[in-house]
């Protein structure tokens, strides 16, 4: 019974957790594209010549280095939402957050060999490979079944009306 009414909860924490992981994938080529268009290339090779002189632990330090001055710029958008200054809230919030995964996923891309040298973060690292795994596989049926809905296949009241809705909007088209 519990697991029935924990089960959206899982699913919500799912979809969570694969829009942060598909933030990641597409942010990631962005930020390259952005090293190799200005001069980061020089920065990202400075960088992981610095990295590879340090110890795992101060590795640690690198990697989790570019969040602190985007945790001022979050509390901005929080300010602004309790202020009701809701575009502007979203946008600062989504801004940082955007800026905030880009920036971590070029730090992790320069820090992440030595930091897997460190067993508790290999075990950290491939739990969170294991968790986006099984979100995946959780909401994929979900998306599965959006994608049927949209497309209109199948005999239910959904594909009916859809079909009903083409129509409607193809004689619309024919009679201008």
């Amino acid at each position: 019974m519990l697991r029935r009414l924990l089960q959206p909860l899982w699913v919500l924490l799912a979809i969570v957790f694969l829009i942060e992981a598909w933030l990641w994938d597409h942010l990631e080529p962005i930020v390259a594209k952005v090293v190799a268009a200005i001069p980061l290339a020089r920065f990202k090779q400075w960088l992981t010549e610095r990295v590879d002189s340090l110890s795992p632990a101060m590795t640690l330090l690198v990697f989790a280095a570019p969040v602190i001055p985007l945790f001022p710029l979050k509390l901005v958008g929080l300010w602004l939402l309790a202020h009701e200054y809701w575009t502007s809230a979203v946008f600062t919030i989504v801004f940082a957050k955007l800026i905030g995964v880009g920036v971590t996923a070029f730090v992790f891309d320069v820090t992440r060999a030595k930091l897997l040298e460190m067993h508790w973060f290999e075990r950290l690292y491939d739990l969170v490979l294991k968790v986006r795994a099984k979100a995946a596989a959780l909401v994929d049926p979900i998306k599965r079944r959006i994608r049927e809905l949209i497309a209109g296949n199948g005999e239910g009241w959904s594909s009916r009306t859809l079909r009903l809705i083409q129509r409607f909007r193809k004689s619309v088209h024919e009679a201008r």
